[in-house]
């Protein structure tokens, strides 16, 4: 084997359907809801949320999407790359972003039927009751963004910051 062909990428797989060009009407729905959504967040913090829901639902294009917003706010690399190990990471965060990726992994993670009274507790004592609202807002649209990206495989890749926005 040459050089050449060890060193070569695998193959760039296409999206099976570009949904948004057969529903532009939901996706122009879900872009409202998205702006509305993160209305009043901390920037850093909202792509911080879409980054760990988009990682436990292994939504390639999303975390590609939004690890590059959050770069382009401002963000670490640093708390970027200890944020799937963030339990092991703790102290790359504040409290406030602590309680906020706890109570997005228990709501993209319903196997239990439910969001723990604790993790429910722990975001309302760090969050205003509107801006909570918003938070919870945030994580229920990445969340259906993913089902989208997930379930027609959108590809990764290709996307520039603020491209969407």
């Amino acid at each position: 084997m040459s050089t050449r062909q060890a060193n070569e990428y695998a193959p760039e797989h296409p999206p099976r359907l570009r949904w948004a060009q057969h529903a532009p009407e939901v996706y122009k729905a879900m872009v409202r809801l998205d702006t509305a959504a993160k209305k009043g967040l901390d920037p850093k913090l909202y792509e911080l949320v879409k980054i760990r829901a988009s990682q436990i639902n292994h939504c390639a294009f999303c975390i590609d999407m939004h690890t590059k917003d959050a770069l382009a706010a401002g963000e670490s690399v640093e708390r970027i790359v200890q944020l799937s190990a963030w339990e092991e990471s703790r102290h790359f965060y504040t409290e406030k972003e602590l309680a906020a990726i706890e109570l997005t992994e228990a709501i993209t993670v319903l196997t239990d039927g439910f969001v723990p009274d604790e993790v429910y507790e722990r975001a309302a004592k760090r969050f205003e009751e509107a801006e909570l609202a918003q938070l919870i807002a945030a994580i229920t649209v990445i969340n259906a963004w993913n089902r989208f990206g997930v379930s027609t495989r959108m590809t990764p890749g290709h996307y520039q910051p603020g491209q969407h926005q």
